[in-house]
């Protein structure tokens, strides 16, 4: 009884547990955070925007000052599940929270059509 969320997640409805699609291990409870069950890096702004043009210093790199770079990786299987740009010192962002309970009874009417 599995809903997938996003491209790599999903939600195991019986277990109430995050799980990354690509390999099936849980991550969190679904009533949580599911980034709190994943490998966290915080990506160098150079690596992720390297320079346009080789030899010059232009690019569309942020300011590090005001901004990082943190993805998300499934401790399994090492499927990037979410990244996101945040100020320094910011907390991780809970971006999906959903009803749980409403999804568990969307699925039975399913089931009983």
């Amino acid at each position: 009884m599995t809903v997938r969320i996003t491209e790599n997640l999903s939600i195991d409805l019986e277990t109430e547990q995050w799980c990354c699609v690509a390999c099936g291990h849980r991550l969190a409870s679904a009533r949580t955070n599911y980034k709190t069950g994943c490998m966290v890096a915080e990506v160098p702004m150079e690596e992720a925007h390297p320079p346009l043009i080789e030899g010059q210093a232009m690019s569309f790199t942020p300011n590090t000052d005001f901004c990082r770079l943190v993805e998300f990786y499934c401790p399994e299987c090492g499927t990037v599940l979410e990244n996101e740009y945040l100020p320094p010192g910011h907390p991780l962002t809970h971006d999906i929270e959903l009803d749980i309970d409403a999804l568990k009874a969307r699925h039975v009417a399913r089931e009983s059509l």
